[in-house]
């Protein structure tokens, strides 16, 4: 009876917890004063590791479309140096190694170092790998572990950050989420704020590098590109869009059949994520269109049921902030995101935590009065989370009232922890950074959107649930 009470109990919570039976809330919370302002660059944050020429800003992403390769990319200062990585799967014993490439580029008064990438591939699965970058004293060591192979029930921790930037602020999320037992970040745009330094652009760049090269160099980063990417600057000569992020950050496009790595996908364990460029054409019939209709097509949930989509512009927002700039590309997409069941979407750009129910709005007229979001069970939860520390402030002006479709909205800083369980369900918390603490403010459980028909229940095995599992779940409450 005592299992039959936590099935039905836990149950319960579920249900509560993703139908929306309680109304949305927008948090009383008041942010105190705590350090805004850049990290001074003489900052030991941003120090510069010892040595003649040493590889520095070093950062890992996945490499292939299913998680048994990583690019290793890095910096080095002063000269090309060797584009090697040595690796293996024990501390100091380096028995395989991978061959790179160098680039580099000028901003207008600005040379970069010469910048690295590396593919290390075949790969196995759940496995730890150590690996060494650069030459005689020096080298650096570092390691990162391979996800699981890809499985329905495969259980994963990804970590989701938005709008970081190189505040005190930035450094408490990083900070925060290094204790989470994250094991990959979602990024979703927004990442050195460079642009906002005219002269110090390039340098600015670099000292970003070396900042979260402390969760980077040890775990692969999900990229996607915001607006402080485009850096189109034909005041300055530079006519060209995106120039320092795509010399810097390596994504894996080519593996998912993608023309261009501003939009790309790949499967992590029992996860499909599907990278978006908001500030790339995505209109009817663009090359991002349709990669994203093929890719649609390729997704298979038996695998990977967990479908996951990254974009820096919110299609859904109710703070006076960037409100309504996401409206294209919902109008654009949103039909394919409920016609697949869609898990999550998750955003950036506006500086602030927002989570909504499962709504649509695919039926939108202005003529009939189909004007507002509906609630939708094949629809979406999006969840806004451009909040991870800038130094442009935070964005506390919410619309008033609340609208229906908005469950839960705070002007904090923090981050996002996703923990998929198995085929069926997922942990999902937002973390406040409350003056320098980390505070667990929203904490939901999502069913998937595949599984939750009774004909895929029925699929399932007797003893898919099992009892430690929920009551894991329930000593969340």
């Amino acid at each position: 009876m005592k299992g039959w009470g936590l099935l039905v109990f836990s149950l319960h919570v579920i249900s509560c917890l993703v139908s929306g039976v309680s109304s949305g809330r927008t948090s009383s919370y008041v942010r105190t004063e705590f350090p805004s302002r850049d990290i001074p660059l003489e900052s030991e944050w941003f120090a510069i590791p010892k040595g003649y020429n040493a590889p520095q800003q070093v950062h890992i992403t996945q490499g292939d479309y299913d998680g048994k390769a990583v690019i290793v990319s890095w910096v080095t200062p002063e000269e090309p140096g060797p584009s090697e990585v040595f690796y293996g799967k024990k501390e100091k014993q380096y028995d395989q190694k991978a061959e790179g490439t160098t680039t580099n580029y000028t901003f207008y008064d600005y040379k970069s170092g010469y910048i690295h990438h590396c593919l290390v591939d075949g790969l196995e699965y759940n496995t730890k790998y150590y690996y060494k970058i650069g030459s005689g004293d020096s080298a650096r060591e570092f390691w990162f572990e391979t996800p699981p192979a890809i499985d329905p029930d495969a259980s994963y921790t990804f970590g989701i950050i938005g709008d970081l930037g190189q505040t005190f602020n930035s450094l408490s999320t990083l900070q925060h989420y290094e204790k989470t037992g994250g094991q990959t970040v979602l990024f979703v745009g927004d990442l050195s704020y460079a642009d906002r330094y005219e002269h110090d652009d390039g340098i600015r760049w670099d000292s970003w590098g070396r900042l979260v090269e402390r969760s980077t160099a040890y775990q692969p980063w999900i990229w996607n590109a915001g607006n402080h990417e485009i850096e189109y600057r034909p005041d300055l000569g530079e006519t060209s869009t995106f120039k320092p992020y795509l010399h810097r950050y390596m994504t894996p496009y080519l593996a998912s059949k993608s023309s261009s790595p501003m939009w790309y996908a790949v499967r992590r364990a029992s996860a499909h994520i599907i990278v978006l460029s908001s500030y790339s054409p995505f209109v009817k019939y663009t090359p991002q269109w349709w990669w994203l209709k093929n890719e649609f097509k390729r997704v298979d949930r038996e695998k990977t049921p967990w479908l996951i989509v990254l974009m820096h512009s919110p299609m859904y927002n109710s703070n006076e902030a960037h409100y309504m700039e996401g409206e294209s590309m919902r109008a654009a997409f949103e039909k394919w995101f409920v016609k697949y069941k869609v898990d999550l979407v998750f955003a950036g750009h506006v500086h602030a935590y927002e989570r909504s129910y499962r709504i649509s709005n695919v039926n939108y007229n202005i003529t009939s009065g189909n004007r507002y979001p509906v609630p939708d069970k094949s629809a979406p939860v999006y969840i806004t989370v451009g909040d991870g520390g800038n130094q442009e402030g935070l964005a506390s002006r919410f619309n008033d009232p609340q609208p229906d479709y908005s469950a839960f909205r705070e002007a904090s800083y923090g981050h996002s922890i996703l923990q998929l369980k198995n085929r069926t369900h997922a942990v999902y918390r937002w973390n406040r950074n409350d003056d320098g603490n980390n505070v667990p403010a929203d904490t939901v459980v999502f069913h998937n959107q595949y599984w939750t028909s009774s004909t895929r229940r029925r699929r399932l095995k007797k003893n898919h649930f099992h009892l430690e599992n929920l009551e894991d779940l329930i000593s969340l409450f």
